[in-house]
């Protein structure tokens, strides 16, 4: 049985803005859109340009045990991360779950 070692947030934030603002990724976001033009299932996929700043913005200002237990904070935890790093909520939510999935995966 192999041991994964889970990456640090800062690779995965990398991973997650491979496809930000690339035609690809624009293609992806229309897939997802909803009626009001909004496209959160598409975030991890391909974050716009806005998101994908607010994110890096609120991993540059972790403390290093909040990037080494990123996978399991709490709801409070993140509220108060967003509201340090002055970002939206919903979306920095959705980056941490989507972080916890992928360390929790099954290689």
């Amino acid at each position: 049985m192999t041991v994964m070692t889970k990456i640090p947030i800062e690779q995965y934030l990398e991973k997650v803005a491979r496809f930000s603002a690339s035609d690809y990724g624009k293609m992806l976001r229309t897939q997802f859109e909803d009626i009001h033009g909004d496209s959160e299932l598409a975030m991890l996929a391909s974050p716009s340009t806005e998101e994908l700043e607010q994110l890096r913005k609120a991993v540059a200002i972790m403390t290093p045990a909040e990037k080494d237990s990123a996978d399991s904070l709490t709801d409070e935890q993140v509220e108060k991360l967003a509201t340090d790093a002055q970002i939206d909520p919903a979306n920095l939510a959705i980056f941490i779950n989507g972080y916890a999935l992928h360390c929790k995966r099954v290689p």
